[in-house]
C-alpha cells in the first residue's frame, strides 16, 4: 500500500522588533545577513516541499519580504503578536499537513533534526513533536500538524501567543511526541546555538570564522565537536542562558494559555 503524500511546509518565524538585538535579522556575519544565512540553512531540510518566512504586517517587516523574494522563498504576513494565527495563515495559504517552525534567532538548528522531527510525527501519527528541554538551546524545532493548530486556534483564549507549546503540551487529545535526536552529542545544557543577545551574534561569527566558512551548512554536531575542542568558544555566550531562561518563564505567564478550554 503506498503511503498518502504528505504537503511538508518549512516556516521560518521572523520579524525586525527585538528589545535585546534590535535588527539581529539584518547583522552581518561574513557577508551575508542573520536572515540570509537562516534561508540558506532551511534549503538544507530535504522533507520540506515549500519554504516560507512568515513575519507580520508591520511596516519594519517589509524588508523581511522583500529578501525572501530575492531569496525566492514563499512570504507569509500575519499577526505580529498572535504567532499561532500566523503559523496557521500561513499553513492555509500553502496547503500544508505538517511543518516546522523554524525560529529565525536559531541560525545553526541542524536540517537533520528537523527532518527527524517531521518523519517521527508522521510515523508516530504525532499532533506537535516537542523538542526535549536537555537538547542544545536553538539546536532543533518544534514540528505541527496543521489540523492540531486549528483546533487550538478554535480554542485559544489568548491572542499573545509567542509561548505556544503549551497550547499544545496541556491538550489531552493531543499525541505529543519529543524530539528523539539519536546522537548523544546533541543533549548538551552547556551550549547555546541560538542568537537572541549581542554575545550570541559574537558567538556565531565565531563559528564561522572557525570553519572559515560563509556558507550556512556546517552540521550541528561539527559545531559541538568543535566546542568540545575549544569551550572557550561557548563561554563566549552561554552566561546568557540564565538571562534566556528567565524570560521564557515570563513569557509562558503572559503569552500562554489562561485555562483549558478544549
Amino acid at each position: 500500500m503506498n503511503r498518502v503524500k504528505n504537503n511538508i511546509g518549512c516556516f521560518i518565524m521572523c520579524r525586525m522588533s527585538s528589545s535585546r538585538l534590535p535588527g539581529k535579522a539584518l547583522a552581518p556575519i561574513r557577508g551575508k545577513s542573520v536572515i540570509q544565512h537562516i534561508i540558506e540553512r532551511a534549503r538544507l531540510v530535504t522533507c520540506s516541499d515549500v519554504i516560507v518566512l512568515c513575519t507580520s504586517t508591520d511596516q519594519e517587516d517589509d524588508i523581511l519580504e522583500s529578501i525572501a523574494g530575492k531569496n525566492g522563498i514563499g512570504v507569509f504576513r500575519g499577526s505580529r503578536e498572535d504567532v499561532l494565527e500566523r503559523l496557521l495563515g500561513a499553513a492555509l495559504h500553502f496547503h500544508t499537513d505538517y511543518f516546522i517552525n523554524y525560529t529565525g534567532d536559531n541560525i545553526f538548528c541542524d536540517p537533520g533534526l528537523m527532518d527527524a522531527g517531521i518523519r517521527q510525527m508522521i510515523d508516530g501519527n504525532l499532533d506537535f513533536m516537542n523538542v526535549p528541554a536537555d537538547l542544545v538551546v536553538g539546536g532543533a524545532a518544534y514540528c505541527i500538524a496543521t489540523e492540531a493548530l486549528q483546533k487550538v486556534c478554535q480554542t485559544k483564549d489568548n491572542d499573545r501567543t509567542e509561548s505556544y507549546p503549551q497550547y499544545f503540551m496541556t491538550r489531552k487529545e493531543f499525541n505529543i511526541g519529543n524530539l528523539d535526536a539519536g546522537d548523544p552529542i546533541f543533549y548538551d545544557t552547556n551550549v547555546r546555538v541560538t542568537v537572541d543577545y549581542p554575545e550570541d551574534l559574537e558567538f556565531a561569527r565565531r563559528i564561522f570564522d572557525e570553519f572559515d566558512t560563509d556558507v550556512n551548512n556546517i552540521p550541528l554536531k561539527r559545531i559541538l565537536e568543535l566546542l568540545r575542542q575549544k569551550p572557550e568558544i561557548a563561554r563566549i555566550n552561554f552566561f546568557r542562558q540564565n538571562d534566556w531562561a528567565a524570560r521564557q518563564k515570563i513569557q509562558k505567564k503572559t503569552t500562554g494559555p489562561r485555562g483549558s478550554r478544549s
